[in-house]
């Protein structure tokens, strides 16, 4: 059962889908779940679908489109801003608190590509949630100052710092804004060089696949000073001490951001290699997902 739900961060209205369990009793009280979706992605996506199985096993779990993009509202339109993105977390703890049927002391936090960076981010300075799980983790921060876990030379991440500021300087003149694209947005963008990650994103996001009309697929350009300053893993050491669960593809990838969250804890943590998986795979196909539902049923059984 799905209910249409809507919370504030601030004075934006966020966009929710609150999936109930299966014989859903208002008498009762049950663990809580809040999903965050892929950097460009909203929650009828793969969140929506993980949310949907986990509430299957007994968890009241809500999923949401971030400020500024999906259904929610916000302007500019498209930005992503990592400080917020941990925001609509946080308030989406604060709707799960008003709900008479949740347990509050019994909440969690999971998320999808960059969703799990963001899940990692927030769980380390929001203690209502008791533990963290990620799936296919891209943290937003340390992936725009590189390429899959390489950092690129400082020299060209100040390159791009002044393309940014010579973007806004034009924007605050009356220019129009530029966006930028998470995945390839055509076919012909792709080629024998392009990393699996871009390659299966265009067939996730771009075909009937995965593809939704609020999911553009692309972010404002000047998001990208937002993304600079911001880092998913930097107080993990020190203040991550809730449970923690990574999943990750044997082939993703991704799976060298796994690895180093895993690496950066010293709290409870388990590192789950499905074996054969890509990043995108763990999104959506079936003989992966049925692996890593499980996992996370047995793992929030700590709530």
């Amino acid at each position: 059962m799905v209910e249409i739900v809507s919370f504030r961060n601030k004075e934006v209205e966020i966009s929710g889908h609150l999936h109930l369990p299966e014989n859903f009793s208002e008498e009762r009280e049950y663990p809580a779940l809040v999903g965050i979706h892929p950097a460009g992605g909203v929650k009828e996506q793969t969140i929506g679908s993980y949310a949907e199985r986990l509430a299957e096993h007994g968890f009241v779990t809500v999923v949401y489109d971030s400020s500024y993009q999906g259904a929610s509202g916000g302007e500019p339109r498209l930005l992503e801003d990592p400080t917020n993105r941990v925001e609509d977390a946080r308030c989406a703890a604060d709707f799960l608190t008003t709900l008479p049927f949740v347990d509050s002391e019994r909440m969690g936090v999971f998320g999808i590509c960059a969703g799990g960076g963001y899940a990692i981010s927030v769980a380390q300075t929001e203690r209502r949630f008791k533990a963290v799980a990620t799936v296919s983790a891209a943290p937003m921060g340390e992936g725009s100052r590189g390429f899959l876990g390489h950092l690129s030379p400082v020299a060209e991440q100040i390159g791009a710092l002044e393309m940014v500021a010579a973007q806004r300087t034009a924007e605050a003149r009356g220019a129009e804004p530029v966006y930028a694209p998470f995945v390839p947005e055509t076919l012909e963008e792709i080629n024998e060089d392009t990393p699996d990650l871009l390659r299966e994103g265009y067939d996730y996001y771009r075909t009937p696949r995965g593809q939704h009309p609020n999911s553009k697929g692309r972010f404002l350009l000047t998001s990208m000073d937002k993304m600079f300053a911001f880092s998913a893993f930097d107080q993990i050491p020190e203040l991550l001490t809730q449970p923690m669960l990574l999943i990750a593809g044997s082939k993703a990838d991704t799976k060298v951001f796994s690895d180093q969250a895993y690496e950066l804890s010293k709290g409870p943590k388990e590192l789950f290699v499905i074996d054969g998986a890509t990043h995108i795979a763990l999104y959506d196909v079936p003989e992966y997902v049925d692996q890593a539902i499980p996992k996370m049923v047995e793992f929030f059984a700590v709530l």
